[in-house]
């Protein structure tokens, strides 16, 4: 099992949005992402936050959109839709958006709509 797993979702969150601000991108677009993939609305993120929910826990009570096998590139050099871990490729997913926020895509394209 990953460590990231057992990670806080908390814990790696603040990287994100460091890193979209970083680039011009703004907190609220991260959460547009978020709530497109998981279903997750701000308000229940912020409680996931803050009760420290793994990202084990967090995707297990997430609704993945639909749309999610659109997502197809690769995060660190391995191509998402070839994770075969079921979680490790849902946090491969939300990476591969916020990476391509970061790099300046269009929220339309990234959301797949």
């Amino acid at each position: 099992m990953s460590r990231i797993f057992t990670a806080s979702v908390a814990s790696v969150y603040p990287h994100y949005v460091t890193k979209l601000e970083r680039k011009g991108r703004t907190k609220d677009e991260l959460h547009q992402v978020i709530e497109w993939l998981t279903g997750v609305d701000e308000a229940e993120l912020s409680r996931h936050l803050e009760a420290g929910t793994t990202f084990e826990d967090f995707f297990a009570a997430a609704d993945l959109n639909p749309g999610v096998s659109l997502i197809t590139g690769s995060v660190c050099g391995v191509k998402v839709q070839e994770v075969e871990d079921p979680l490790m490729r849902r946090i491969r997913y939300l990476d591969k958006l916020v990476d391509e926020l970061a790099k300046g895509r269009p929220m339309e394209k990234v959301l797949r709509s």
